[in-house]
C-alpha cells in the first residue's frame, strides 16, 4: 500500500468538505485510480470537480494521468479558476 495527501483548494475543498485527507492506495496506483477513490468517497459534486481539476503532485503539475503516484506523495486538486 502506497499513502498519498490529498489537499483540496477552492471549489474542490467546498466539494470534498475538508481542507485535506490521507488516502491509502495499492502500489502502483496511478493519478486516475486516486481520482477514482475520490470520487467513490465523495459521490456528487466532488465528482464533477475531479473531471476538469488540475493536478499537482509534490508541487509539479502533471497533465498524465496515468502516472503512477509515488508514496508520500503530496498531491494538490485544483479546479478551474475564474477571474477578472
Amino acid at each position: 500500500m502506497l499513502k498519498v495527501q490529498v489537499n483540496f483548494f477552492a471549489s474542490a475543498r467546498a466539494a470534498a468538505g475538508t481542507d485535506s485527507e490521507a488516502i491509502a492506495l495499492p502500489d502502483g496506483a496511478t493519478v486516475n485510480d486516486l481520482i477514482a477513490r475520490l470520487a467513490a468517497d465523495h459521490p456528487g459534486k466532488l465528482e464533477k470537480v475531479l473531471t476538469v481539476a488540475s493536478f499537482l503532485i509534490n508541487g509539479v503539475a502533471t497533465t498524465d494521468r496515468s502516472r503512477t503516484l509515488p508514496d508520500g506523495a503530496q498531491v494538490d486538486v485544483l479546479p478551474p479558476f475564474a477571474g477578472g
